[in-house]
């Protein structure tokens, strides 16, 4: 099962820079039979997270939330389970549309009982829902499909009124001078917004992302208390996070 995992992810890892591939490529690159990468090929077709045409095969969508919870699992599985270090039963807290953030809100309902969940995400609401007597309360604005998050002005209307101690944020990038970055420009808004209602913001990201940028800045530093990623953090990123008083925080 490990092996499988490791191969898919490396599979998304290779669709994601390459766009599009093909069974041969595949069995070259990672050392197989094209028997199994047609069987793991399958398995991330039936979830939706890649669609094969004319012989090759390509991602969905890159915005797609279960191709990018599907990328690099472990990792945010260790990520979220430090974050949720950070959280008591009775909170009530904020958690953006990240992927590392849904995998932070699953792993929530298996060590509290009774936290509110303040989420623009319909897919994190729907992902925990039943698992957990969680309330959770979903800000209402305009839904983005594949990602399935909620977005616009109505965002800020709905947050506002709202203050919680703790916000949890995913990022797709990191841009020195300039600080976390996002790839939408309403999604980063969206943040903005929810950041104004909280005492302390705390991005969750893999170390990946400080290799990346997003076009637009989410310009949360002011308010940003702690990152929470994993050892590949660049020495040079972590002494820049920790110049700005914004702890880095590994989990191992």
């Amino acid at each position: 099962m490990k092996r499988m995992k490791d191969r898919t992810n490396r599979i998304l890892e290779i669709l994601t820079k390459e766009t599009r591939t093909d069974v041969v490529t595949l069995s070259e690159l990672l050392g197989v039979s094209q028997v199994t990468v047609r069987k793991d090929l399958d398995a991330l077709e039936k979830k939706k997270i890649i669609r094969r045409e004319h012989g090759v095969a390509r991602l969905c969508s890159p915005d797609d939330i279960n191709r990018r919870l599907a990328y690099h699992y472990s990792e945010k599985l260790r990520i979220a389970k430090k974050a949720a270090e950070l959280v008591h039963d009775g909170d009530t807290i904020m958690i953006e549309s990240g992927s590392c953030c849904a995998i932070l809100a699953d792993v929530l309902t298996s060590m509290y009982r009774t936290l509110t969940i303040i989420t623009n995400s319909a897919f994190i609401a729907d992902y925990i829902r039943g698992k957990s007597g969680f309330q959770t309360i979903v800000l209402g604005g305009m839904y983005q499909n594949d990602a399935q998050v909620m977005v616009g002005p109505m965002v800020r209307e709905c947050v506002t009124g709202l203050f919680v101690d703790l916000f949890f944020v995913g990022t797709d990038g990191y841009f020195s001078g300039q600080g976390f970055t996002n790839c939408d420009q309403m999604r980063s808004q969206a943040v903005r917004d929810m950041a104004g209602s909280a005492k302390r913001v705390i991005v969750l990201t893999e170390s990946e992302k400080f290799h990346q940028r997003g076009v637009v800045p989410l310009g949360i530093t002011e308010r940003l208390f702690a990152v929470i990623t994993d050892e590949g953090i660049p020495a040079e990123i972590a002494g820049e996070l920790e110049e700005k008083g914004i702890q880095t925080i590994i989990a191992g």
